[in-house]
Order: C-alpha cells, then sequence, then structure tokens
C-alpha cells in the first residue's frame, strides 16, 4: 500500500536495519519492531482511554469485563498478562470509580468476581466504537487481506512463544548491594 522502507545489506548476523519514514534507523528483529508496534499501540488506545480520565490497562479491564460478565482477578490478571498486584491496583482504581463492583465467589470464597457497574458499561459503550477505529487505524496501511494475515501470523508467534509471556519478566532482578568497610 505505502512504499517499502529503505533498508540496509544485512550485517554479518544477517540482520538489517530498516529507515523508518522519519528517517529512524531502526533494527528488522523481533524486539525492536515488536516494542515500536507495542508503543504505537499503546499510544492510540492511550488516547481513546484518556477521553474518560482512564489508563490503557483500566480500559481494557472494562473491556474485559464488558465481553465477559464475570472474571475472578486472577483469570483478569492472565488476560491482561500482567501480574496480580497490578491488576489488584487497577480494580481498586476503578472501584473508586465506580466503574466496576467486586463480590466473593460463591465457589470459592477466597476469590473476588469482578463486574462492571451500569456506570462502567455506559463509559464502555461510549469508548467502544471509538475504540474500534482507533484499532483498525493502526493497521490501516495494510489491505484487509494483510491486516488478516498479520494478526493471524502474530496469534501464531505469541502462542508459540507463551512460555516467554511471564507478567514481570523484563525486569531486572534486584541487585544486592555490598558494603563497603572504610
Amino acid at each position: 500500500m505505502g512504499k517499502k522502507p529503505k533498508t540496509t545489506t544485512p550485517d554479518r548476523w544477517g540482520q538489517r536495519t530498516v529507515f523508518l519514514g522519519s528517517g529512524v534507523p531502526v533494527r528488522r528483529v523481533p524486539a525492536p519492531l515488536a516494542r515500536r508496534f507495542f508503543q504505537i499501540c499503546a499510544s492510540v488506545a492511550g488516547e481513546v482511554a484518556a477521553e474518560k480520565n482512564l489508563t490503557n490497562l483500566q480500559l481494557a479491564v472494562l473491556t474485559h469485563l464488558y465481553d465477559e460478565a464475570e472474571i475472578d482477578q486472577n483469570g483478569l490478571a492472565a488476560r491482561l498478562g500482567i501480574d496480580r498486584s497490578s491488576t489488584s491496583l487497577i480494580v481498586d482504581e476503578l472501584e473508586e470509580k465506580g466503574l466496576l463492583q467486586r463480590h466473593v465467589n460463591g465457589a470459592d470464597r477466597r476469590a473476588r468476581l469482578l463486574k462492571l457497574t451500569a456506570q462502567g458499561r455506559r463509559v464502555r459503550d461510549y469508548l467502544r466504537p471509538k475504540a474500534g477505529i482507533a484499532q483498525a487505524r493502526i493497521l490501516a496501511s495494510l489491505s484487509p487481506t494483510e491486516r488478516e494475515q498479520f494478526l493471524d501470523m502474530l496469534v501464531r508467534v505469541i502462542d508459540a512463544n507463551e512460555a516467554y509471556a511471564k507478567p514481570g519478566a523484563t525486569r531486572r532482578k534486584p541487585q544486592r548491594r555490598k558494603l563497603v568497610r572504610a
């Protein structure tokens, strides 16, 4: 659809650098390209979420709870790909805003089930078409067939590497400081 970006010849490891339309060089390997793609997706979603003073993850929670009537916090954490403590903070924030409520799971009294409030449903109803348009805008440079192929391949790559999709896996482990004796 658009013109193909300029690339360098492969280096000694067979990798190339691609020059984006802005002239910025980016390594043509999964990690830097995925990071750029994530930045784009997060920015686009952030614009939509900001309309109702929400974050990307808060909007994602509303979406999951809108589409699935009741989810426990652990299930929600797994769907979002974040740790349980971060999920708990997001749930607390949305509960304070009056957008969701939690109640004890009858089958497991230790678990809390999450459900959108009427106000939460209204906010999601308002944002859903805007989010859909924003999502479509991300892949607008591809033909309809390419969009489906791209998403199918993305799912396949993610599914094949799911073992690496651990919340917090990219955080560095804390370093123990050595005591310096004078």
